[in-house]
């Protein structure tokens, strides 16, 4: 190659194909690069793969994963998927400052050539594409185009990752299947629909929310609402009350009003009377005037007369008329006066009745006047009413705290459960991890928890339970330090406990530690001292572990002296190592162990990766857990409550017996009252009655004073006159106080009519409006105020409640366009992988597996195998089936894969070792019958070994890796002359 420079390391150049189909030549793949891992991997390499199936088959060391290391790295995949160093530069050979990798991919319409020369001072990379200079981000779209996946563990599987393939959980698996076999738009709609299933999860949320939050408002309404109804059952007394003092007046001019019209009814009596006696005179006057006109004729002739007859017969005349008018008047006063004694002999039976009423009401006044003064007992009984209103609203505010609290106390009390649920799930899931790695720890578990009173000293579960990382980012040092034979263990603190545990629990393989010694174990390092080299802590400070399960950990790993460093400590290892003091130290991804020879006192060291942690990542404080569990036990509120509402009812009864005392004692006063005014309006109309009798008598015995009469009428009439002033006046000031005549009168109706009543009602209700204290219009304003925040918050649910309903509805056409075509695709790979199963006398299935349909980031495949007849179907997990067994999972459901020919090739690095040879003679059949059909994509099996007499195909390609000091040159390797030579010797 014209681009070979000397201080570069050139390893591994090869050819493979990239085309879903048949390839009519082989795209072009050269690698230049080089590997921490082999001190004698090439300068230069080239690799020519065929288009199927490519055994590439070599001794360990001879740098087989190098190619695979070539493909990734070419092709811009990450350090992590090879598992080998994080650093880019830590691939090149070592002595060499860059190295160089070539690929070539066939592509329809023109190859597609990548360059990638790596530099490793700065970890930095030049990239190349078909000559011309990229970054790696237009590698990567390249790579994406071609359907090239070397993250996915269903396509690209290196030797470091391959225990890592039954680990993976079934989510992970169904997306790595999703993404090497399904159709492009597949991955995108499970995404979609996850996203869809986050926003419908906040949607849930958000209407969850509004409906607690509304919940709580109308129970805080509710709560209030009594206050509020004692405040308007206030304000109708106190309405009441204002009706009330605007009827008095009212009664009063009504009472009045009703006066004046029986005085105004006896003075028309007496105007009748009167006029009676002017029609009684008028025929009496008018004959006297007729006689008078008959005589004026007359009179000349009469005067011609002798005067002494005329005379004498003027006078008889006149005392004639004078006699028979006196016996007219005398008879009509006798009419008038048998009259007037029948009337005034009913007038006098009225005032006898009266006075005899009167003196019946007086006597029962008197007999009323003689019982105490009630006052202060109705002003004793105002006060205890007050007293009993002001203690039941503080116990109905005690109450409303109290309710309050509980439901604080509730709302933390769920807080609370859901954070002890959250920790015992946590809990479960590490016993489900302890499980499914060792049942018999497991099953020696459940039996010490049901029988722990039997013994005397403490016993700890095993380490992986108790030991509570600080942070989860520390997890993986503490269980890389300590062996999982430990983590399992049980630790006895007596040797009786121990010895008993054991008897109990014979037949099952476990561990037991017993503690020979206790004591703290402190580090006895400067801690400034170790900060210049990076380190931050000791072992011992990133977890907490109950006392005697520490000391353990102390004697035997030292934890309390192993310093945990950073890149800092990385960057100075080879000054670390020189410290005579450390033995063990961990930096941010690898672990070191020093040696200091005995004899030469020379230092060796090793070192290895820190792999993720998988126990202790879930941590659970047990002290924390054991407080919660204190606090779960709420304080009884509702038996206070229960008090409170006896109390608050017998102050109600108490307070009804205070109000029908009260009426009483207010009726009682008010008959005093009551009694004195009626008397008081006896006498008055007694008086009136008298009046109208000797005006009547007077009227009839001064018949002749009429002008005086007229002139009494004409006062009567003024005083009437002044009287109807006075009454407008009354009425005009009681008008204005309402907005309505009507309105006010239909008030007025549903109230008493007489003025007793009215005052007794005045007290009753005045008495009972200052029963409620402690009210104010703020609570009112405060309870209008969240009613209307109620119905917002009704409305906003509505809304969200049909945003979610909407969003349900998409999702559920989404969900159509992801999982039929994907169970059409599992079942593809089911009905592929259980046939291979049933050719090695095996069973095998794949399945779709979802607990909820509806949680699409919980669906996942599920692989389950069975190898013995005598067993059921198992799931595959990384701790059930042994490595052999795992291994043969792996690779036929890679071979199931295979067929559906989605992605453009595959690489398989090592994955059969740990077979049996009976499952690897089936396995590698499988392998070479499916991989070399013309419809399936290129395939790479990379192979330490193979057994002997297996069966080949001609479709396949055989890449034999060797290396080491008399290894033939490239350039002078002769093919034929080996065959040549092979064949002599046989």
């Amino acid at each position: 190659m014209s681009f070979l420079l000397s201080e570069a390391s050139f390893l591994h150049y090869f050819f493979f194909g990239v085309s879903g189909g048949q390839l009519d030549k082989l795209a072009h793949l050269c690698c230049k690069t080089s590997t921490l891992y082999s001190d004698r991997t090439y300068d230069y390499s080239v690799v020519y793969p065929g288009p199927n199936l490519n055994m590439i088959v070599g001794a360990n060391g001879t740098g087989k994963s190098s190619i695979v290391c070539a493909i990734c790295l070419g092709l811009a995949g990450k350090t992590a998927i090879l598992g080998r160093g994080d650093k880019v530069g830590l691939y090149v050979k070592r002595g060499c400052h860059k190295g160089c990798i070539e690929i070539v991919l066939y592509k329809t319409g023109g190859n597609l050539v990548i360059n990638r020369e790596i530099h490793v001072e700065n970890n930095q990379s030049l990239w190349m594409l078909n000559g011309r200079h990229c970054n790696q981000k237009t590698v990567e779209e390249e790579v994406k185009a071609l359907r090239i996946q070397v993250s996915n563990l269903c396509q690209f599987l290196p030797q470091e990752k391959v225990g890592e393939f039954a680990k993976m959980s079934k989510i992970e698996l169904l997306e790595a299947t999703e993404k090497s076999v399904g159709p492009p738009e597949m991955y995108e709609y499970h995404c979609e629909l996850k996203n869809f299933r986050n926003r419908e999860r906040e949607l849930e949320n958000i209407v969850k929310e509004k409906a607690s939050f509304l919940e709580k408002a109308k129970l805080r309404n509710e709560r209030n609402k009594h206050d509020v109804n004692r405040y308007y059952e206030k304000k109708r007394h106190l309405d009441v009350i204002e009706l009330l003092e605007k009827k008095k007046p009212w009664v009063e001019y009504e009472t009045t009003r009703k006066d004046l019209e029986e005085v105004k009814k006896e003075r028309d009596e007496a105007k009748r009377q009167l006029s009676s006696l002017k029609q009684a005179q008028t025929p009496m006057l008018r004959k006297i005037q007729q006689i008078e006109n008959q005589l004026k004729p007359t009179e000349a002739q009469i005067k011609a007369k002798t005067a002494a007859i005329k005379e004498a017969s003027l006078k008889c005349k006149q005392k004639q008329d004078q006699l028979d008018r006196k016996h007219k008047e005398i008879e009509d006063i006798k009419q008038t006066l048998r009259l007037k004694q029948m009337e005034e002999e009913d007038h006098q039976k009225r005032i006898s009745n009266t006075r005899r009423t009167i003196e019946d009401l007086k006597a029962e006044l008197a007999k009323v006047s003689d019982q105490p003064d009630v006052t202060p007992q109705i002003n004793t009984v105002n006060m205890e009413l007050r007293r009993i209103q002001e203690t039941r609203a503080k116990l109905e505010g005690e109450k409303s705290d109290l309710r309050r609290e509980r439901d604080n106390i509730f709302a933390e009390s769920k807080r609370l459960e859901k954070k002890l649920n959250d920790m015992n799930n946590m809990m479960n899931a590490k016993e489900e991890k302890l499980r499914g790695r060792h049942r018999d720890t497991h099953a020696a578990l459940q039996w010490l928890r049901k029988n722990r009173d039997l013994f005397g000293g403490n016993v700890h579960e095993p380490m992986m339970l108790v030991i509570n990382v600080k942070d989860h980012r520390f997890a993986k040092y503490v269980e890389n330090h300590i062996s999982f034979h430990d983590l399992r263990a049980f630790v006895f603190q007596k040797k009786d406990d121990m010895e008993r545990f054991m008897t109990e629990v014979r037949g099952l393989q476990i561990i037991i530690i017993l503690l020979t010694l206790g004591g703290v174990f402190k580090s006895f390092r400067v801690q400034i001292t170790f900060k210049r080299f990076g380190f931050f802590t000791y072992l011992r400070e990133m977890f907490d572990a109950p006392d005697e399960v520490m000391s353990y950990l102390c004697q035997q790993y030292k934890v309390h002296d192993v310093p945990v460093g950073n890149e800092q400590t990385k960057a100075m290892i080879r000054t670390v190592i020189e410290e005579p003091y450390i033995k063990v130290l961990y930096t941010t991804d690898e672990r070191y162990t020093l040696k200091r020879s005995f004899y030469s006192n020379k230092i060796s060291t090793s070192n290895s990766a820190v792999h993720p942690s998988q126990y202790l990542t879930i941590t659970v404080d047990a002290e924390e857990k054991r407080q919660l569990e204190q606090q779960m036990k709420l304080r009884d509120i509702d038996e206070r409550m229960e008090a409170l509402q006896k109390e608050i009812v017998a102050l109600d009864r108490r307070d009804n017996e205070l109000l029908a005392q009260k009426k009483k004692l207010s009726e009682q006063k008010g008959k005093k009252r009551q009694l004195e005014q009626k008397i008081s309006t006896k006498q008055d109309r007694a008086k009136l009655t008298m009046e109208k009798v000797y005006l009547a008598l007077e009227t009839v015995g001064l018949t002749a004073e009429k002008t005086k009469l007229e002139n009494d009428c004409k006062e009567g009439a003024s005083e009437l006159r002044t009287t109807d002033v006075g009454v407008s006046h009354t009425f005009t000031y009681i008008c204005p106080a309402v907005d309505s005549y009507s309105l006010l009168m239909q008030a007025f109706s549903k109230l008493p009519d007489t003025l007793d009543e009215i005052d007794a009602m005045l007290n009753e209700e005045r008495s009972r409006a200052e029963c409620f204290t402690g009210l104010s219009e703020n609570v009112v304003e405060e309870y209008n105020r969240r009613e209307q925040e109620i119905k917002h918050l009704e409305k906003e649910l509505e809304d969200k409640t049909n945003a979610l309903n909407a969003y349900r509805q998409n999702i559920s056409e989404a969900k159509e366009r992801w999982l039929n075509p994907l169970k059409q695709l599992v079942e593809q790979i089911n009905s592929k992988f259980s046939d291979f199963f049933r050719t090695m006398q095996c069973a095998g299935e794949v399945d779709l597996h979802s607990e909820n349909e509806e949680e699409y980031d919980k669906y996942g495949i599920r692989i389950r195998v069975k190898f013995h007849s005598s067993t059921q179907l198992h799931e595959l997990t990384p701790y059930h089936q042994s490595g052999g067994e795992r291994s043969v999972s792996t690779m036929l459901y890679l071979m199931a894969l295979q067929e559906l020919n989605r992605c453009p090739f595959r690489v398989v690095d090592e994955i059969n070792q740990g077979m049996d040879p009976v499952n690897e003679r089936r396995v590698f059949d499988i392998v070479v019958r499916t991989a070399c059909k013309e419809t399936t994509s290129q395939y790479f099996f990379i192979t330490p070994k193979l057994l002997q007499n297996l069966q080949y195909a001609d479709e396949m390609t055989i890449l034999c890796v060797h290396n080491g000091p008399y290894m033939l040159p490239p350039n002078q390797w002769d093919e034929k002359a080996f065959i040549r030579r092979f064949q002599r010797v046989q």
